[in-house]
């Protein structure tokens, strides 16, 4: 358990019994570094609650409010009305989700609903628009459109538990008849894991790189002793199909941005051989950010990885058939998530499907060029090894930054990584869509995001600033973050140089800028005195000013394309 646990405020709303949910939820954020501050409704007041502006839900204040309707409520809502009604049951329920987005503030996590056949119509339900079927159908596919409507909207897919675990598990008609508990004391830690993910995603914690054993994990057999004509992947009969089906699994999520590394013991040129060379390979070398190879022992070669992709621990992923090398990464490098692998790797995907490790609470485009923005990046490191001090080699790289406010083609981008920002982040607010679209509207912010090119290739958007006017003379920096990625390369320099300029052609005489320390962003603590400013004394907070008319330019060696 983690001791350095944030509060977050989570309000919990449902129509049956949600008490073992909340105990859940709450036990669950504790393993995962949060102190959940937890208000919960009283039994079946979700529509009382969200409807009166004076209720005890808007009092408290949520950062998250979770709603947990059921579909056994639901269904005994559809059974008593009359047929003309009952076509419209999922359309209804799906107004009261547009007002819950419109009217409670912060995240909100809804449940979606599992299924629940009664059977009336049988498999004709389908052809049947008042069936509930049919209507439970129409709800849980149009819930998923209302969660890309409203940013504020997560859509917990307690369904697609349900499916995996059974419902015979999830549901236990004698505990339900006795205490209005829909959930099984048995699927309890399932939903709070779930509902968590969610919550973490958002907060900033989640996986960004999955790091890949190769012999009896990527492919059946050992490259070095079968040679990669005889290793054991491919669609027909046998366990090849496993391994292969393994790997478009893997493909998907590198095409989604997670980074693909291989960490194997093995000779590098032998461990290459079958991505080159094999037919039956789903995954190319093409697909590998990093590529490590050798017999050195697996927990340095993760350290090596890390170093490369500068990424935390905690967000890899390492799986390996063997127990030994699971055991050592585990015990050597703290943070890792290391899934304990079943031994048959034909049950390899279904295990992994219920683990969920790659949740996220936001995905663009630019996700898709990740791995080749890594593989660019190694490259640049080999080529700073030829240079003798950091000035020339930042000079050879030819750096161009396009620096603009927010529009809609980067809004999607700059909440992302909001939300995906950890290290390089000053005060580590997370923000959705919406809510950068509305500090772009606001003239109280000016807005500033930076993309970076060189001649090794395009980063895209990675740095953010928000400054927020509190007076004529102050500007304060309500919000700076950069992508870990292009450290070291004086963007911090030109990032600083741009918005004092802004501050003077626009008459500011001030900069405050303020670090609130996580478990995360100790990287930055010093970033405002690197840069030239003085500490505030007196404030509860480390907070730090610069003066705009005296300050002199830093060095940096990035042209600006102002847009």
């Amino acid at each position: 358990m983690q001791l350095d646990t944030k509060e977050i405020k989570v309000a919990l709303l449902g129509d049956t019994a949600t008490q073992f949910l909340a105990t859940s939820i709450k036990g669950e954020g504790l393993l995962r570094g949060y102190n959940v501050n937890l208000f919960e409704a009283e039994y079946n007041q979700v529509e009382r609650q969200v409807m009166d502006p004076t209720s005890d839900l808007y009092k408290f204040g949520a950062d998250y409010t979770i709603v947990f309707q059921s579909t056994h409520k639901l269904l005994e809502k559809y059974s008593i009305l009359e047929s003309a009604k009952q076509v419209l049951l999922a359309e209804e329920r799906l107004d009261f989700i547009r007002l819950l987005c419109e009217q409670v503030k912060g995240r909100i996590i809804y449940y979606n609903y599992p299924e629940i056949d009664d059977t009336v119509f049988g498999s004709y339900a389908s052809k049947v628009q008042n069936s509930f079927i049919y209507q439970l159908a129409k709800l849980n596919f149009e819930l998923m459109n209302l969660s890309q409507q409203y940013h504020n909207l997560f859509v917990c897919d307690l369904a697609g538990v349900s499916a995996k675990k059974g419902r015979d598990m999830m549901f236990d008609s004698s505990v339900y008849v006795n205490t209005e508990m829909i959930l099984s004391l048995d699927a309890l830690p399932y939903v709070a894991s779930r509902t968590v993910d969610i919550i973490a995603a958002v907060e900033g914690k989640f996986k960004k790189c999955l790091i890949l054993d190769l012999d009896n994990t990527v492919w059946g057999g050992i490259v070095g002793d079968d040679g990669w004509e005889n290793i054991q992947v491919g669609h027909g009969l046998g366990i090849g199909k496993a391994f292969s089906e393994f790997q478009q699994w893997v493909k998907k999520l590198k095409k989604r941005g997670i980074i693909i590394a291989v960490c194997s013991k093995n000779d590098e040129k032998k461990a290459k051989e079958p991505f080159e060379k094999n037919p039956e390979m789903v995954l190319k070398l093409d697909d590998i950010a990093v590529f490590v190879a050798n017999w050195e022992n697996k927990a340095d070669n993760i350290r090596t990885i890390q170093s490369i992709l500068n990424i935390s621990f905690d967000s890899m992923v390492f799986l390996d058939d063997n127990p030994f090398e699971r055991s050592m990464v585990r015990e050597n490098v703290a943070g890792v998530t290391v899934p304990e692998l079943p031994e048959d790797p034909s049950d390899y995907l279904e295990f992994l499907y219920s683990q969920n490790l790659f949740e996220t609470a936001s995905y663009s485009e630019d996700d898709k060029e990740r791995t080749k923005q890594y593989q660019v990046e190694a490259k640049r490191v080999s080529m700073q090894k030829s240079f003798t001090n950091d000035a020339d080699f930042l000079k050879s790289l030819d750096m161009v930054s396009v620096v603009k406010g927010f529009d809609k083609f980067n809004i999607p981008r700059v909440a992302q990584l909001s939300q995906r920002s950890n290290q390089f982040n000053l005060r580590t607010v997370r923000y959705t869509d919406a809510e950068i679209f509305a500090i772009e509207k606001n003239d109280n912010y000016v807005t500033f995001s930076f993309t970076l090119k060189d001649k090794f290739g395009d980063n895209g958007l990675i740095c953010v600033i928000i400054l927020n006017k509190k007076n004529t003379e102050t500007l304060f920096v309500d919000t700076w973050f950069m992508s870990c990625r292009v450290l070291k390369r004086g963007m911090e320099n030109f990032a600083l140089n741009t918005i004092m300029e802004w501050a003077k052609i626009n008459g500011f005489i001030k900069i405050v800028g303020e670090y609130l320390p996580t478990a995360k962003n100790a990287m930055v603590e010093q970033h405002y005195p690197n840069l030239g400013f003085t500490k505030i004394e007196g404030v509860e907070t480390m907070q730090y000013v610069l003066d705009v008319n005296s300050y002199k330019p830093c060095e940096c060696y990035i042209k600006r394309i102002i847009e």
